[in-house]
């Protein structure tokens, strides 16, 4: 009967099931005397060796021996290891991340470790099925309560489908529309790459997408990847929810767009001012005034453009912000990369006179460095992209010493507006640097893995330790067997959730050498976006 029973369950399940040995409580075995039968089973079930484990009295341990009928050796020692067969079940172990610099003996233990949890977790079947099954034989020896709590999780499981259905439906037409040919041309296109806005609700598009797909995920990672993703829609949207609520309760849009035209006026004004102090002799340094002048008057007009602009948009800022406020229903992120993108447009004057101090900057630089190769006898060779000697005529050479004493007494007056309007761009840049720095940190960080790992720790396994509960001479050695958790930074290293940002790989001499000769500088690139 027991053999007909196990070839059922393994016909079912797909699963190997055997016997290994016996078990029995002590009362029992007095008062059914089944000790005849328990040594009548190891004849039936041919596995060497064969184990009987029996309840010892009143004590809350067990006695294990092992019996080997077709063997000479001598009697083995027998460690008895305790463990939660439902926490072992449950939890997934996770391999050391240095791998490569790990002897043989350490990988070897930790690929036997991962074989035991391995071999624990196939028994789910079984453990899920012995928990509402009241046959003669039980194949686990834990039992649970709670079986309606199952029963109304499965009636959500069910009840989900149609959602997520119709959720795929809608999230396939907005992805059919985002990749329609509307958006290819300019400056659709243009905007859709320049706007950390439009890049964000791409990104959360295919979170959504994600989420919503039928497809069940085949490994822990991917599992572990989608519950992370959906939880971090979940808190972007509730904090979203929350930020909405205050901008709209006691006409908070109305005081702050009242705020922000005085607070445009005020920062022009003060690069009026700045402006007028260069054009002057600012610290004493004495400029090329002409060039002085022109520089001056040239940003002064700029300035002047962008106060009759902002002028110009007062009316209806309370409205735009009143509309840019409902977008705060769509995450919190969506609403920060919406505040990057405000910031980016109200210093975009800022950002113009840093573009055109850096590339008259350069353009000096890289005419000095030129002319210095010329007085050396050298010259660049465009093709193999090297230095070669040249020979030179007087008239080269006459030029050329004008152009270098031209340049040379130039540049101070240029780098001077270029080290100003430089650091009022990296001023910028720092701000725009913080708000991108929390959306990243909301996109990527795993909450529902560090929840996980704050309640439920022994689902995510780094390892094992094992606590001796009774060393006994004639008795067998007994082990608790205990998991250790990750550690909440292996937890962000291992379930962090890729973004949408890139940052350069600049190192810092490389960003000192790049603003030392004028060059643009990009701190928040996108991935496959190519430098203007």
């Amino acid at each position: 009967m027991v053999k007909q029973y196990l070839s059922e369950v393994q016909r079912v399940t797909k699963i190997s099931v055997s016997v290994l040995g016996s078990w029995s409580n002590s009362k029992q075995e007095k008062e059914e005397n089944l000790s005849k039968f328990l040594e009548d089973l190891g004849t039936i079930f041919s596995h060497e060796p064969w184990i009987q484990i029996s309840k010892e009295g009143d004590s809350k341990f067990w006695s294990c021996s092992t019996f080997q009928k077709h063997s000479n050796n001598p009697k083995e020692e027998v460690i008895l290891i305790y463990y939660d067969q439902r926490k072992v079940m449950l939890s997934h172990l996770h391999p050391p991340f240095d791998t490569a610099t790990s002897t043989d003996h350490e990988t070897d233990d930790a690929s036997k470790l991962s074989a035991i949890f391995h071999t624990v977790a196939k028994s789910k079947i079984l453990f899920m099925t012995d928990r509402y099954d009241d046959g003669p034989i039980k194949l686990t020896h834990w039992q649970s309560d709670g079986a309606e709590a199952s029963i109304i999780v499965e009636l959500m499981k069910q009840a989900s489908v149609p959602a997520c259905m119709l959720l795929t439906f809608l999230l396939s037409l907005v992805s059919g529309i985002c990749r329609s040919r509307v958006l290819k041309f300019w400056p659709l296109s243009f905007l859709w790459r320049k706007l950390s806005t439009c890049e964000q609700l791409g990104h959360r598009l295919q979170h959504l997408q994600v989420i919503s797909s039928n497809k069940k995920a085949q490994t822990q990672t991917q599992l572990m990847r989608k519950a992370n993703i959906f939880v971090s829609l979940l808190i972007d949207v509730a904090l979203g929810i929350l930020l909405m609520s205050w901008l709209y309760r006691k006409n908070r849009i109305g005081h702050l767009a009242d705020t922000l035209i005085p607070v445009a006026d005020h920062v022009a004004e003060e690069l009026q001012d700045l402006l007028q102090w260069l054009m002057g002799a600012p610290a004493g340094l004495k400029m090329n005034r002409a060039l002085d002048q022109v520089l001056g008057r040239f940003f002064l007009y700029h300035i002047h453009l962008w106060i009759s602009y902002i002028h110009l948009m007062s009316p209806f800022i309370e409205k735009i912000l009143w509309y840019v406020g409902l977008s705060a229903c769509l995450g919190l992120t969506v609403a920060l990369c919406i505040l990057s993108d405000i910031i980016a447009l109200l210093t975009f004057h800022i950002y113009c006179f840093y573009v055109y101090g850096a590339r008259l900057y350069c353009l000096k630089i890289y005419g000095l460095s030129s002319l210095w190769r010329l007085f050396r006898g050298k010259k660049w060779n465009v093709l193999r992209q090297r230095v070669d000697s040249c020979s030179y005529d007087l008239d080269q050479l006459f030029i050329g010493t004008l152009l270098f004493t031209i340049l040379l007494f130039l540049l101070p007056t240029t780098a001077l507006y270029y080290l100003v309007f430089t650091l009022l761009r990296l001023l910028v840049v720092i701000v725009q640097g913080l708000i991108h720095l929390l959306v990243d940190l909301i996109d990527s960080l795993p909450l529902y893995s560090i929840l996980l790992r704050l309640c439920r720790s022994y689902r995510l396994a780094a390892g094992v330790k094992f606590r001796v509960l009774e060393q006994q001479d004639g008795k067998p050695l007994r082990l608790l067997m205990q998991i250790n958790p990750l550690s909440y930074g292996r937890v962000v290293q291992t379930y962090r959730l890729p973004t949408y940002s890139c940052y350069p790989k600049d190192s810092w001499t490389s960003l000192c050498k790049k603003l030392f000769l004028g060059e643009l500088i990009y701190p928040w690139k996108h991935k496959g976006e190519k430098q203007d």
